[in-house]
């Protein structure tokens, strides 16, 4: 069986996505998305992305890891279908769209960025050496120094399966406060990809939301470099560490087109 996919990027998180409304995608399983996944004997990508049809909204985004298993929301992969949807023609410049966490409305903007609203934050818990919260994937955010020595890879394996965060884990943001006090460094290892990718949608927003917190700052709008580029982020606070209108504004990049041969 040949499907068809599209190949996309969110400031270097990629994902293999692919229009599941008339190819048949139901035995996708986890080794198979493994394989599509993988970059030596696949398609290669960080996650695969399904769009299929949805009941209350413009489409549906079901998203995989690079393991195979069903994800919970993804930011950057939520910008990536957006752009994915538009090439297809079911949208326009707005859009809403399902995901596993719920509706999320999404914007093209005019320099061609798209603009993603994620859930909203109800409360970070303060864990002696970081702090734990949600951002439609739960996040635990360490605030560090010289940023560019750590191994990601080797730390975020350790901290990501510790028992306090409980049975799933929890995706590791190692963040660095620049000069500029509305502008942050973030690197993140990604449960799922059990690796560090070169950026992570709902980590950034995690990571924003925790120096808001962490430095007891008025900023609730904030510029943060990742590994693979660049992305913002904006939010509404409300009481008791609540936090609303999540805004989540970067890049969605085509990479390319193809179509590959696969045995269900």
């Amino acid at each position: 069986m040949r499907i068809q996919f599209s190949k996309y990027h969110g400031t270097g998180n990629d994902f293999v996505i692919i229009d599941g409304r008339k190819q048949d995608t139901a035995g996708f399983d986890p080794g198979l998305i493994r394989q599509i996944c993988d970059r030596r004997f696949g398609i290669g990508g960080d996650g695969l992305i399904l769009l299929q049809e949805s009941k209350r909204a413009d489409f549906k985004m079901i998203y995989y890891n690079s393991d195979g298993f069903e994800g919970t929301m993804c930011g950057n992969g939520g910008r990536c279908i957006t752009a994915f949807a538009l090439r297809l023609g079911i949208i326009s410049i707005d859009t809403t769209f399902e995901g596993i966490d719920g509706l999320h409305t999404a914007t093209i903007l005019p320099n061609g960025e798209i603009r993603l609203r994620l859930r909203d934050v109800e409360g970070i818990r303060w864990m002696e050496d970081g702090y734990l919260l949600d951002t439609g994937s739960p996040h635990f955010v360490k605030f560090v120094s010289q940023l560019e020595m750590i191994d990601v890879a080797a730390e975020g394996k350790v901290i990501r399966s510790q028992k306090r965060f409980g049975k799933g884990g929890a995706n590791v943001n190692f963040v660095e406060k620049s000069g500029d006090p509305n502008r942050i460094s973030v690197r993140t290892y990604e449960r799922g990809v059990e690796n560090e990718t070169l950026s992570c949608g709902t980590g950034v927003a995690a990571s924003a939301i925790c120096a808001y917190y962490h430095f007891k700052s008025d900023i609730v709008s904030y510029h943060i470099h990742t590994p693979g580029g660049k992305l913002h982020v904006s939010f509404k606070t409300q009481y008791h560490n609540t936090f609303t209108d999540v805004f989540l504004t970067g890049p969605a990049a085509h990479v390319f087109d193809g179509s590959i041969e696969i045995t269900l």
